[in-house]
This record gives structure tokens, C-alpha cells and sequence, in this order.
């Protein structure tokens, strides 16, 4: 990226200004994208860790399985996900509220005995599920999110701060050439005469 300047003072004062806002924003960004990277860690793993806490209850209840034909199709269903947003180094984040269900009424003396327990286990396998689903939206976002604090902070890094300092140094150079050439200038001037006005003294 080319940073477009003129040979000029003002052209100067702006470069100045533009180059002190990033190196004053760099570290800030760079404290971001590291705390970021360890969010998106930690929000995969809780995820995974969700994940296996599902299959192990699943196996668990997988003597159930035949007491699973004997229960009613649309006893319980999941209705509403209630989720919240919740602010991970600056960046807004699903986060799981509550899980809202319909059981459907059942006679608990013409039912078996299990089934109770069974509404509860459902739940919970459901609680699971929907709450590592949220993880993995958080991880994706937070992801998304540290990718593009990389890029800035690559862009400002290797970029626009060394671009902006060459910029400096070429105005400054300029003006330090045509302040020489001035005087260089002045004094052939000043010399010129001082040999004019030696020769009309003559």
C-alpha cells in the first residue's frame, strides 16, 4: 500500500499524526488478538468437552434403549433457546440462558415408573447438546473476529508504520536538501555581491 504524500509541511504534521495513532494503537491490538486467540481456545475446548460429556451420557443410558420404544413420540420437546450476549475481549458472544421445554401431561400410575426419570434424562442429554451447539457458535465468532485483529495488526506492523516513517524521512530529507540548496544558494548570493562592490570600490 502506497501512502500518498506531498514535499510539504503540512504533509509532514498529518504523517505524523497518522503514524502515532497506529504505534499507539498496536500494542492494544496485539493484547486483543492474544486474548482473543485464548478465548477461541477455551470456547473450542469447552465445546469438545461438551461434546464427550453427550456421548458419555448417551452410552450411559444405552441399556435404556429398549425402555425408549415404550416412550411416547412428542412427549417432551424443546420449544425455545434462550440465548444472551455476553462481551469476550470486546466482542459480542451467544451465550446460553435457558432452555425452555413442553412436557406433554402423562398419567404417572398408568405410566411406568421410569418415565419420570426418563423427561429429566432427555433434558439434561438436551441441555448438553444446545449448550455445545452456543460454544461452537462462540468459537466461530470469536475466530472470526481474532483473524480479522491479525490482519489489522499485520497491516499496521508491516505495512503503515514502516510506510509512514519512510514517508517522513523522504519529506524530511526533501527539506533538508531545499534548506541547503537555499542557503547554499544565499551565500553565492551574498559572495557575488561582496565581489560586486569590491570591484566598484576598485
Amino acid at each position: 500500500m502506497a501512502i500518498k504524500f506531498q514535499y510539504n509541511k503540512t504533509s509532514l504534521v498529518e504523517l505524523g499524526k497518522q503514524l502515532k495513532v497506529r504505534t499507539r494503537a498496536l500494542p492494544t491490538l496485539k493484547n486483543k488478538e492474544s486474548a482473543l486467540r485464548l478465548e477461541v481456545k477455551k470456547a473450542k475446548e469447552h465445546s469438545q468437552q461438551l461434546n464427550e460429556e453427550l456421548e458419555k451420557a448417551l452410552t450411559q443410558y444405552s441399556y435404556m434403549a429398549e425402555l425408549w420404544n415404550e416412550f411416547t413420540p412428542g412427549l417432551i420437546t424443546v420449544d425455545d433457546v434462550v440465548l444472551e450476549t455476553v462481551k469476550v475481549a470486546g466482542v459480542k458472544t451467544p451465550a446460553l440462558k435457558e432452555v425452555i421445554y413442553t412436557v406433554q401431561p402423562f398419567d404417572t400410575f398408568a405410566k411406568p415408573m421410569w418415565y419420570t426419570d426418563g423427561v429429566a434424562i432427555l433434558k439434561n442429554l438436551a441441555q448438553i447438546g444446545i449448550e455445545s451447539q452456543v460454544y461452537e457458535e462462540k468459537s466461530r465468532i470469536l475466530d472470526f473476529q481474532r483473524k480479522k485483529t491479525t490482519q489489522k495488526v499485520n497491516l499496521y506492523e508491516k505495512v503503515q508504520i514502516p510506510g509512514y516513517q519512510e514517508a517522513i524521512r523522504k519529506i524530511k530529507r526533501y527539506m533538508e536538501d531545499e534548506e541547503n540548496l537555499s542557503k547554499a544558494s544565499q551565500k553565492i548570493v551574498k559572495t557575488r555581491h561582496a565581489a560586486e562592490e569590491e570591484e566598484e570600490q576598485a
